[in-house]
């Protein structure tokens, strides 16, 4: 079957350059799936989970917001941060869950709960990842 190249880059470098039969992302307007070939198209990503199918087996990214760019022949995801679900250290990412929803519990201001939500998301998206490893 035909495969996609996919770059995933960071501000902190490249996280992974692999190949894909279908990538299926979590964009601001939904999931969706890419096929080689797909119609170029820029896209805000949300805080969720990249999945890239290769036959039977799938690479899990937890993605932290940021862009998809889909050309023909490559997908580049530019995020904010990003990691695979091998590299996950899955107590961190549950401490980090449980200072968020403590930091939630103490109503402070909007600006330091919306921190804390965020924070929430990208640590249960961290975890969600891990586990479908």
């Amino acid at each position: 079957m035909k495969t996609i190249k996919v770059n995933i880059v960071t501000p902190d470098g490249p996280v992974s350059e692999t190949e894909a039969e279908m990538v299926i992302a979590a964009t601001e307007f939904g999931e969706i799936g890419v096929l080689p070939g797909h119609i170029a198209m820029v896209a805000p990503l949300q805080i969720g989970a990249l999945r890239l199918k290769n036959g039977n087996s799938t690479v899990n990214v937890a993605v932290h917001g940021g862009f998809i760019e889909v050309r023909p022949d490559v997908v580049t995801i530019l995020a904010q941060s990003a990691e695979l679900a091998a590299n996950i250290d899955i107590d961190r990412a549950k401490l980090a869950a449980k200072r968020a929803e403590e930091a939630l519990k103490e109503k402070k201001d909007d600006l330091d709960m919306q921190l804390a939500e965020l924070n929430l998301r990208r640590a249960i998206t961290r975890i969600k990842v891990y586990e479908m490893r």
